[in-house]
């Protein structure tokens, strides 16, 4: 079992800066990709960004540009780095991690974006 633990998420005005984090705990070995989701009230769960064990990213479209995904290995921790946020940014994220192709997710942190 993999357990992880979200922070970070928070309210802010548009044009504003979070930082999340998400770190995992227990079977942490073979975890190979490690990634951010979120949900907005009233739509399905999307991509933000994942990255691999070796580093290697993949962004949603929305996300490119604004949202930088990194990875420290040594502490099994992933962050997500997001600037200038919009109010279309607000949401539920969760962070994910696949383990030898099962998947597990974290709580959810919300990201709240005024305007």
């Amino acid at each position: 079992q993999v357990h992880l633990v979200e922070s970070g998420g928070g309210s802010v005005q548009a044009g504003g800066s979070l930082r999340l984090s998400c770190s995992a705990f227990g079977s942490i070995f073979y975890i190979n990709v490690m990634g951010w989701y979120r949900q907005a009230p009233g739509k399905q769960r999307e991509l933000v960004a994942t990255i691999t064990s070796s580093g290697n990213t993949i962004y949603a479209d929305s996300a490119k540009g604004r949202f930088a995904i990194s990875r420290d290995n040594a502490k099994n921790t992933v962050y997500l780095q997001m600037n200038s946020l919009e109010p279309e940014d607000t949401a539920v994220y969760y962070c994910y991690a696949d383990r030898t192709s099962v998947a597990y997710w974290g709580q959810g942190t919300q990201v709240t974006v005024s305007s």
